[in-house]
């Protein structure tokens, strides 16, 4: 599957004709005209980046040649084109060595021309012609960023940082593929240490900026004698020249040539290897992105990565010490009066254990007489157990996570006498988390409940939101025999329902169909093929180009309701249950255990059909959004809520709720019952037992997900916490203000789950 030709002793018009083949071949495919070899689909986009990589002076045929395709699908109205080819022409343009002016002020011009169109048609097209304006400026400036931030790269210019977190759960995931994607993963990590990067970021700046005056050769020569010291020197340099050309308004073109080639220059003299003579136009490779793999074994897990992500590097602890310390660590306190992500305010830790013994002894005074009444007037404290102290322990580890720059110093500044207090800093999201989840729907039911979670943490503590931008992505993966709900009847007859929201991807985004979805099946062949010496080559690592292909220009987010969902259990001694969902909620009736309840549900049957009576109250979704309160009685042996529609147009804040209900039959023989699906949809739904027989509830159609002896649910959007804690202190200070005000108002309302694709929902 991954042997690709290609061909290098072309003629530059027998190039431009295999390259435009290549490209018609990949619009073929968005119509729905698959390659004949259903082995090839989703792997066009990736032969023909590896195509221009092994040439990289092809890449201005390539990014010329999508310029044309671009304005032939603008005439033609051909919309669905331009989206995968403005992404293709944007990576081409990205990684090429150089790029002429002219070719980028067309697809500039194309992209302002999208501004007119509707959505996501406008929003990427602003989004790429502001990077293409500081491209057309600062020539290199796209891959620099892009280098610094995904390797953490320290730039005080430019000082993000991004890292992906691929999330897979092993109950879902057979040993091989994880094993497989384990193995990618750190190879693709392979050569590609600090130097070797900021080598690239130099390289690739010169030859962006000077052309075809940049002697690709005698630079790297150079570059490899000098040491490490000087290195950082000149990459700071470069850094510093293209960020200061890339931000200037007045920014002239001319002038960032002339800063690089005095730079340039420097370098080459300093090596015997500068004298060497021009050859062909080298390309510099796009290093693969810190990727970490991680197999999800605990609740909390995503969160302590991303903690230990946003964690200022200054605050050094080992490896194992920090792991073990993050096992403890629970935030103890909850602030009440939290203030807003701008305005955080943190608990100085207190050292005071409480026990009189821990006190710090007292210089003695001399010629201080003893007193029985100063020894009375001390702090009398009983007998305590001193817990030992943790870095990690209550809020320090917040504490030491604001010491960074560009972050608010805890606690209020002391104000002094005659000196004014010290400007407050903002604070900057410079992380970005890029959380890669592979499996299918029921592993993004553990995201659901993780962000949940996660928002909850957020709002009694705000530590990740105004350091971290946090981003979701999904890669289905279907194994061979999928683990059905063995609990229930209901199981998944087919492959595709346990994929529901990949499917809704690919209907709504094409370019996720053609790129990602196809990866379904794929991974899991590719993860039993045998070894080949090719296969631990960087350049033919395709999964993990893939995924770095989806996380670097999938920016587009598809916002998906999570709900929630109270469960009442028979016993009236067990506390009810809340938990979240994001794809389906399913019940079925519950087999009675004891002989008395046994007998009681044969007669009962007998008489009203199999079954149990149920009491259904829910609001119905109108075209005018008005709430419409109903109520239904019926006997029903079970009922789906499913959250994803079946169709990309229709509404994703709806559930679509179908229940089997049982009518019963009057026939000459004698009673009959019938099952009739009855169908409605509804955001807000209220299930109770009539008779107090239990029922089975299940989320997401995971089986380590099912709640028994249920007699009552009641399922309804999920709010945000953040909104939920705000709209509880308006409504403290103003009991009879029904509507939100104030900052309420203002507040996102619901919680959505965003998961990137590369162009959103196309209507």
């Amino acid at each position: 599957v991954l042997a690709w030709t290609l061909t290098s002793s072309l003629i530059p018009a027998e190039v431009e004709s295999d390259i435009l083949r290549r490209v018609r071949t990949l619009l073929r495919e968005l119509d729905g005209h698959h390659p004949a070899c259903q082995c090839d689909r989703g792997m066009l986009r990736w032969t023909l980046h590896k195509k221009i990589d092994q040439n990289p002076s092809n890449s201005s045929i390539l990014v010329r040649i999508l310029v044309k395709e671009l304005e032939r699908a603008e005439r033609g109205d051909f919309r669905h084109y331009i989206i995968p080819l403005l992404h293709t022409l944007m990576y081409t343009l990205i990684k090429a060595p150089c790029i002429s002016d002219e070719l980028c002020s067309r697809v500039y011009d194309f992209c302002k021309k999208l501004l007119t169109l509707p959505k996501p048609f406008c929003t990427i097209g602003l989004d790429y012609a502001i990077r293409l304006k500081m491209e057309r400026t600062a020539p290199g400036m796209l891959y620099q960023r892009m280098v610094i931030s995904e390797q953490s790269l320290k730039s005080e210019p430019y000082p993000y940082q991004e890292k992906i977190f691929i999330f897979a759960d092993p109950e879902l995931l057979s040993e091989a593929i994880c094993n497989a994607l384990v193995t990618d993963t750190e190879a693709a990590q392979v050569s590609q240490s600090p130097r070797t990067c900021m080598c690239y970021v130099i390289i690739h700046a010169m030859q962006a900026a000077l052309g075809e005056g940049c002697n690709t050769s005698a630079l790297k020569a150079s570059l490899q004698d000098l040491p490490m010291r000087d290195i950082e020197h000149w990459f700071q340099q470069v850094v510093a020249a293209v960020e200061r050309a890339g931000n200037e308004a007045s920014a002239d073109r001319n002038q960032h040539a002339a800063r690089l080639e005095k730079i340039y220059c420097t370098i080459l003299s300093s090596s015997p290897a500068g004298n060497a003579s021009l050859g062909e136009t080298q390309g510099t490779p796009l290093p693969n992105p810190n990727i970490s793999f991680h197999l999800w074994t605990e609740d909390d897990q995503l969160w302590k990565e991303l903690v230990l992500f946003t964690r200022p590097l200054s605050q050094s602890c080992e490896p194992d010490c920090l792991s073990q310390d993050l096992e403890n660590f629970e935030i103890r306190d909850i602030i009440s009066d939290c203030e807003c992500c701008e305005q955080t305010r943190f608990s100085v830790l207190s050292t005071d254990s409480g026990i009189e013994r821990d006190l710090p002894v007292a210089p003695e005074e001399p010629f201080a007489p003893f007193s029985a009444d100063t020894e009375q007037s001390r702090l009398q404290r009983k007998g305590g157990i001193k817990k030992k102290p943790s870095p990690l322990e209550s809020v320090a580890f917040l504490q030491a996570g604001c010491n960074s720059p560009g972050v608010k110093p805890p606690g209020k500044p002391q104000r002094r006498l005659g000196i004014a207090p010290e400007p407050v800093v903002p604070l900057q999201r410079l992380h970005t988390a890029r959380v890669v989840l592979l499996g299918d729907d029921r592993v993004l039911g553990r995201l659901a409940q993780a962000y949940h979670s996660l928002r909850k943490r957020e709002t009694r503590r705000v530590f990740l939101t105004p350091r971290l931008n946090l981003q979701f992505y999904y890669i289905p993966v279907m194994t061979e025999q999928p683990n059905t709900l063995a609990v229930v009847d209901h199981v998944a007859t087919r492959q595709e329902d346990l994929c529901e929201v990949a499917g809704y991807l690919s209907r709504a985004d094409p370019w996720y169909e053609s790129n990602i979805n196809t990866l379904c099946h794929m991974i899991p062949k590719l993860a039993t093929m045998p070894s080949s010496p090719s296969k631990h080559l960087v350049t033919d690592l395709f999964i993990t180009d893939v995924i770095t292909y989806y996380v670097r220009m999938g920016i587009q987010p598809v916002c998906f309701q999570v709900y929630t969902v109270k469960i009442f259990f028979n016993d009236p001694g067990q506390e009810p249950a809340e938990d979240v969902f994001l794809t389906e909620l399913h019940t079925q009736v519950q087999e009675s255990i004891s002989h008395k309840d046994l007998s009681t549900t044969k007669k009962k049957t007998t008489m009203d059909g199999p079954g149990i009576d149920l009491s259904v109250t829910y609001r119905k979704v109108v075209l005018s959004d008005r709430a419409k309160e109903l109520v239904m009685s019926l006997r029903s042996t079970g009922l789906v809520m499913k959250a994803i529609p079946a169709d990309e147009a229709e509404d994703l804040v709806c559930l679509n709720v179908s229940i089997t209900e049982i009518i019963k039959i009057n026939i000459l023989s004698g009673r009959s019952f019938s099952a009739v699906a009855n169908r409605l949809k509804t955001r807000d739904i209220k299930i109770r037992s009539t008779e107090q027989r239990p029922f089975m509830v299940c989320l997401d159609k995971d089986r380590r997900r099912v709640y028994r002896n249920v007699i009552s649910v009641e399922v309804s959007p999920c709010l945000e916490p953040s909104y939920c804690l705000q709209k509880t202190r308006t409504v403290k200070f103003n009991p009879h203000e029904t509507e939100d005000v104030g900052l309420v108002k203002y507040m996102p309302k619901s919680l959505l789950l965003p998961i990137n694709t590369f162009a959103g929902v196309i209507r």
